[in-house]
């Protein structure tokens, strides 16, 4: 089982008992603000979207980790990377995402986490490349992409929202890691 260790966080596959912290999260509307639509998912939504996680794991050999701090054993929230499916047309690229919980912004988490994440996509996994969208206007995750050394590569629209969104692209050959 893959994990692994920052200096204040695990990252690692999913359990039974991350499904409710998780439905709180998913469930917050500042946190979901970005996301989609925006709108928030309820506790079976939660569970249908961790099923595909961890399918996604067994399918590519890469996904959505769960984010658990190392001093209290809570579930912060996640990240990862995934087959992006937000995108007008297909991409080949990793994508690399993360949602934390309101109570675990502003502390750094989410870019410790992700530039983990980026490590394993390059040590663990060989990719060469990895992407990373937001949604235009979203600062805070534009933030964590910038300290990734990720760059805007292109805009679209999201095929289902029409929501504006931002690709970011990094060479993992030029990635600190």
């Amino acid at each position: 089982m893959i994990e692994i260790r920052t200096p204040r966080l695990l990252l690692r596959r999913w359990r039974d008992d991350d499904l409710a912290p998780m439905a709180e999260i998913n469930g917050d509307p500042r946190v979901m603000r970005w996301v989609d639509d925006g709108s928030v998912r309820d506790l079976e939504q939660t569970a249908e979207a961790i099923e595909r996680w961890e399918e996604e794991w067994d399918e590519e050999g890469f996904g959505l980790f769960a984010v658990e701090l190392l001093a209290s054993g809570e579930l912060a929230g996640f990240t990862g990377l995934s087959v992006p499916d937000v995108l007008p047309e297909p991409s080949a690229d990793a994508a690399i995402s993360w949602r934390l919980g309101s109570p675990f912004w502003g502390q750094g988490y989410g870019s410790e986490a992700a530039h983990a994440t980026l490590e394993f996509a390059l040590q663990d996994r060989g990719l060469g490349r990895v992407i990373s969208i937001s949604r235009v206007g979203d600062e805070a995750s534009e933030k964590v992409i910038r300290k990734l050394g990720m760059v805007p590569e292109r805009e679209a629209a999201h095929p289902v929202y029409g929501v504006p969104l931002r690709v970011h692209v990094i060479d993992l050959s030029e990635f600190d890691a």
